[in-house]
């Protein structure tokens, strides 16, 4: 019995003090602003609920097809052909609840025991996790906060091993909110194709981008279609965080090993969510576009103010829906930073040492789970803090 209890204990090394301490305050009835939760504050749109309920009426309520209901993958098959420029059949996609489930499968397939998965610091720690339940170990490549955390090919090929079989990626970047350069990606691929690696890539934030900035999935670059496993979800810029779906693509060579873990995992996908998933692709984007722009604005009175604020600075992030301000200014560390917020602001953020030792000296504020004004109010209760400092 002592295997799967070692591996329990080496999941995440969070420290969930701060996070007993915002649930004790909120139990008290104190005003807590909730700057921490990756999640979107805006409701579903209402025609992603109405599909929904129609699939109800319709009597779509019974057993589906393990991969996903064949018109919901037709849907998302046309979609990754025209927005990510991926070209995959019906059975290269697999309908899953939410990224988590699709990373965890895609973990779960590739990686064996001794296996090592390199992590770019600061990194999603969830990934840590998924790796070593597969068996693997994780291997962290420290990218380079001076640089932008900008992608090296020199930082990831100094930890690669003949042991080395996976590099994750999270494109756009959480918690940085970078979103990475074809020459960045390029960098990836160059070194997998050499190395026969594959790439689980996580672009759960594919459309919420800001200036201009382009996203580009990895597997778009030649060679790397057949070595790329991508996850998504609907969670972010449909708005759908607790309706738990998301899909996963890869080669065919890849799926059947995928599926077959999703199949033990959850059998299928409830059906008429995927209704309401496939309303999402096929339906209007205008209420996904407006929630966007809410983001950004969000973003701009964030980092507006972040930066006015003594011992702070914050680069406006290309995508995402989190600042990643660097508090290095403060002489303080960022769980210490995080946790006097709480008690003294009122505001919850996460500490960036939680995504790794490149995250130590910053904070991620989720600006997208409240409204502008409740973001605007954490802004001030902030400033306080730090003028007090």
């Amino acid at each position: 019995m002592k295997w799967p209890a070692q591996r329990l204990a080496s999941g995440s090394k969070k420290s969930f003090g701060m996070y007993d301490e915002a649930a004790k305050l909120d139990a008290a009835g104190v005003d807590l602003i909730h700057l921490e939760f990756g999640r979107p504050h805006a409701d579903t749109p209402d025609h992603i609920k109405l599909a929904t309920k129609a699939a109800l009426d319709a009597g779509i309520v019974h057993y589906g097809d393990f991969r996903g209901t064949l018109s919901f993958r037709q849907a998302l098959v046309k979609k990754l052909r025209d927005f990510n420029k991926l070209d995959y059949g019906v059975d290269e996609v697999l309908v899953t609840n939410g990224l988590t489930h699709a990373s965890f499968a895609a973990f779960m397939a590739a990686i064996d025991p001794g296996d090592e998965v390199i992590l770019l610091d600061p990194y999603y720690p969830q990934h840590i996790g998924k790796t070593q339940l597969a068996g693997g170990k994780v291997v962290i490549a420290h990218l380079d906060k001076a640089n932008g955390f900008a992608i090296t090919k020199e930082a990831i090929a100094a930890k690669i091993t003949d042991r080395t079989r996976m590099i994750v990626l999270i494109n756009p970047a959480n918690p940085t909110g970078r979103v990475y350069t074809r020459a960045e990606l390029q960098h990836i691929a160059d070194l997998a194709i050499e190395h026969d690696l594959l790439v689980l890539s996580d672009e759960v934030y594919e459309y919420i981008t800001y200036d201009g900035a382009e996203h580009i999935s990895i597997a778009s670059l030649p060679g790397m279609r057949e070595r790329t496993i991508t996850c998504f979800a609907f969670t972010k810029a449909y708005s759908m965080d607790g309706w738990r779906v998301g899909y996963v693509t890869a080669d065919a060579r890849l799926m059947p090993a995928i599926l077959t873990i999703a199949m033990t995992d959850v059998t299928h996908v409830n059906v008429f969510v995927q209704e309401g998933a496939r309303a999402a692709v096929e339906g209007p984007q205008e209420p996904m576009l407006a929630m966007v722009e809410a983001d950004r604005r969000k973003r701009d009175i964030v980092v507006q103010a972040l930066n006015q604020m003594p011992g702070v600075t914050c680069a406006a992030p290309e995508a995402t829906i989190y600042a990643f301000p660097d508090i290095s200014g403060t002489g303080r560390s960022s769980q210490d930073i995080a946790m006097a917020i709480l008690q003294e602001a009122h505001v919850v953020v996460e500490a960036g040492s939680f995504y790794g030792p490149g995250g130590e000296g910053h904070l991620r504020v989720c600006f997208g789970s409240e409204s502008e004004a409740r973001i605007v109010e954490a802004m001030e209760r902030l400033g306080r803090f730090f003028n007090a400092l």
